[in-house]
């Protein structure tokens, strides 16, 4: 019980230092403060347009950059000036009225087409135009009231600004924090995977989404520490952090390596479970670790020691020598993998210590720095050319989709309200634009988790409203519902939806005497915006993930052949690792990412719309195995010194790439005709491969060291060969058979 509480503080102790928590005290204080001095100077309506301003330009001050930020918020704030004062004309009949709310918010959703960003400002241009139905100033002008809209956004701008100078370091540091315990719970599944393992498939998928989160977590880490060395030069603390999240990919890299067959290192530890255990206290130590740095919070004294894992080291290395000497010479081969499976730990072993140096603040040289053009070249930048609309209008495009059913539907959910009368018809609006996604699956579970998250809030509100008859007070629990509101919407929508029902009962309930019916009208105006909202993506122009998988597939197959090709070159030519290596590895991980969500997205439609889900699933699952062992060559030949390539390694891999071209050209054919591979034709290519002799004993001895460390290279390399052309034969085999169109 002590522990589940302790466990319960620490995890409330990290929420109330999340920069989610901290911006949404930022955005009480910005819709708070010009109300108060509003109604304390008699100026209730413009300190309500500075509130509403401020608000509405909020949802732009997401993670990244604060350059981007600030112009997200600026451009946020032109919009709703402009949506306000062409709001404030929309007073008429219905029938007039409606034709004007789908052409505008058709147009405001449909600037989502330049990115997530971009859609949050739409986000913010369509709460303006919704909430221009409900507010009709008595004493503010249509053009003063848009303008002080604006200023609002200026507001919440200076606040942001303000927040951002105190504590500068502080979502760089939440995102590392995070991405050191998503990198541990990564490794330490991965550990549970040496050795057979009856839950493997279940662990696999685990691993998938991991690396998705990780893949996240890397971009926006790459935008915030690239970006800030950008605006504010060279800085010993922001090139440290930068130097530590290199670390950190890497060994997510080696992390989702596979140097041995998994076949056959299972059929070898299931008879040495002792292997097992050892290897596994090793890699659950580092994770440990790992746990232990996030937790230290850049405090030295509190750095983990490297005392336990040298321990586990020597030991493993003894059983594994010991192994080595104790059998006969045919398997050899058995040593060679357990050995190589060891020194990927050990390169794990060096990063963590690389990195807990790098934290305890030593003097470096800056020749261990990442120059400003290399590290440019890993941003992503967002293309704003404005032919981008015209080339989305059409309904090939996702989002031409989406925004013309939001119209619609808003038009639809506008009519409902004002022909049966409801009290606060906007509210039908607000949680069509709040609940509607372009995926169904998203769609699906916010209309779910915002109905309950009504009901909830509504019954909680009724109790209280029923104990409480102080306005002061319901003036103070609504800022504070606000807040919890807007810092759980990521997190928990759920949650936030019974946070946000609390804050506009508490509002309503100083403003009007009868609150029970506000609370009435809340829980039926939000079912119906919710039903809309779901009915709408299962009927109107629905976009199911069917018809774009094979798009994903594609472009994670190429960045899986490019990066093939740049590992090939490299242990073709040695030296340096060119910039271009890397940029393809990180294309690699991020195009294998987007294809797991994509998938995931899939797998949440209506089972009628799960086209060939399963041939989809084997191929996603095979990209994501070549990739593993894409990282283990990748893995092996940055670490150690190997040999020339040989002739059989360039046959190889043009083998390999010809199998990959062909899966892509299957994926671009409706009919694909293309040649299967045979068991001959496969059994013909490994004939080409590197190849070694398993030798005796005495080859383990300190004199054929280097004989040793030669036929280490002969045997990974020749096995991922093997693997990676096995893999992309059953790829090729699949493609020619999926039919997505």
């Amino acid at each position: 019980m002590t522990f589940f509480i302790s466990e319960n503080f620490k995890e409330l102790h990290q929420f109330l230092k999340s920069t989610s928590f901290s911006r949404a005290i930022l955005v009480g204080i910005a819709v708070t403060l010009p109300v108060l001095i509003g109604i304390q100077l008699g100026y209730f309506e413009a300190g309500l347009a500075l509130c509403f301003g401020a608000f509405w330009s909020s949802p732009s001050d997401i993670s990244g950059s604060f350059r981007h930020k600030k112009i997200g918020i600026l451009v946020s704030a032109i919009l709703v000036v402009f949506i306000s004062f062409i709001g404030g004309y929309l007073h008429y009949e219905t029938w007039l009225s409606l034709p004007v709310l789908g052409i505008l918010s058709f147009g405001i959703a449909f600037l989502s087409v330049y990115g997530f960003r971009a859609s949050l400002i739409s986000f913010s241009g369509l709460l303006a135009l919704v909430l221009s139905f409900s507010h009709n100033s008595k004493e503010l002008e249509i053009y003063q009231y848009a303008l002080l809209v604006g200023v609002g956004g200026l507001w919440y701008l200076l606040l942001a600004k303000i927040r951002h100078l105190i504590n500068p370091k502080a979502e760089a540091e939440e995102f590392l924090s995070e991405t050191y315990l998503l990198t541990a719970e990564f490794i330490e599944t991965r550990g549970k995977l040496v050795g057979p393992n009856e839950e493997s498939k279940k662990l696999q998928a685990k691993l998938q989404n991991l690396q998705s989160e990780l893949t996240k977590n890397h971009e926006n880490l790459r935008e915030i520490l690239i970006r800030s060395r950008k605006t504010t030069g060279w800085s010993n603390d922001e090139d440290k952090r930068l130097l530590i999240f290199v670390l950190l990919v890497e060994m997510l890299e080696t992390a989702i390596a596979n140097p041995v067959n998994y076949n056959k290192m299972d059929a070898l530890l299931v008879k040495h479970p002792e292997l097992v255990q050892r290897f596994q206290k090793l890699i659950f130590e580092m994770a440990f670790q790992l746990r232990m740095i996030a937790k230290a919070e850049n405090e030295p004294n509190k750095l983990p020691q490297n005392k336990a894992l040298i321990t586990c080291f020597t030991k493993l290395e003894k059983e594994i020598s010991f192994f080595g000497i104790r059998n006969e010479t045919n398997n050899y081969e058995d040593f060679l993998m357990l050995q190589n499976l060891f020194e990927y730990q050990e390169k794990q072993f060096e990063k963590l210590k690389k990195m807990k140096w790098l934290l305890g603040n030593p003097e470096i040289d800056s020749d261990e720095f990442i120059s400003r053009d290399v590290t440019k070249q890993f941003l992503v930048t967002q293309d704003y050319d404005p032919m981008l609309l015209v080339r989305n209008l059409s309904f090939r495009s996702a989002i031409f989709r989406h925004s013309l059913r939001l119209a619609v539907t808003l038009m639809i959910g506008y009519t409902l309200g004002n022909v049966f009368h409801f009290q606060n018809p906007y509210w039908i609006l607000l949680t069509i634009i709040v609940i509607m996604r372009p995926s169904y699956g998203l769609t699906k579970t916010r209309s779910k988790d915002r109905i309950i998250g009504t009901l909830i809030g509504g019954a909680i509100a009724v109790g209280m409203v029923f104990l409480i008859q102080n306005p002061y007070v319901y003036a103070i629990l609504g800022i504070v519902s606000l807040v919890i509101a807007v810092s759980m919407v990521q997190k928990n929508y759920k949650a936030s939806a019974t946070f946000v029902t609390l804050s506009v009962v508490f509002i309503y309930a100083i403003l009007q005497p009868d609150v029970l019916e506000v609370i009435k009208f809340r829980i039926l105006d939000t079912i119906v915006g919710s039903v809309l909202s779901y009915v709408a993506i299962l009927w109107l122009w629905p976009t199911w993930e069917f018809v774009g998988i094979k798009e994903y597939i594609e472009k994670s197959v190429k960045a899986n052949k490019d990066f093939l090709l740049k590992i090939s070159d490299y242990y073709q030519q040695k030296g340096k690792i060119p910039t271009a290596y890397n940029l393809a590895r990180k294309e690699a991980f991020l195009e294998t990412s987007n294809l797991n969500s994509a998938f995931q997205r899939m797998a949440q439609e209506p089972k009628s719309k799960q086209k060939e889900i399963d041939k989809v699933y084997e191929l996603v699952v095979l990209n994501h195995t070549f990739l593993s062992s894409l990282a283990s060559l990748s893995t092996y030949i940055q670490y150690h010194h190997t040999t020339e390539a040989s002739e059989q390694f360039r046959i190889a891999t043009e083998k390999i790439e010809r199998n990959l071209e062909k899966v892509l050209q299957c994926l671009k054919e409706n009919n694909c005709n293309c040649l299967i591979v045979s068991s001959e034709q496969e059994s013909s290519f490994e004939e080409k491969l590197p190849s070694f002799n398993f030798l005796d004993s005495q080859h383990l001895t300190s004199e054929n060291e280097v004989n040793k460390r030669n036929l280490q290279e002969a045997h990974l390399v020749g096995e991922q060969l093997q693997w990676l052309f096995s893999i992309s034969g059953k790829m090729h085999k699949l493609a020619a058979t999926v039919k997505l169109d």
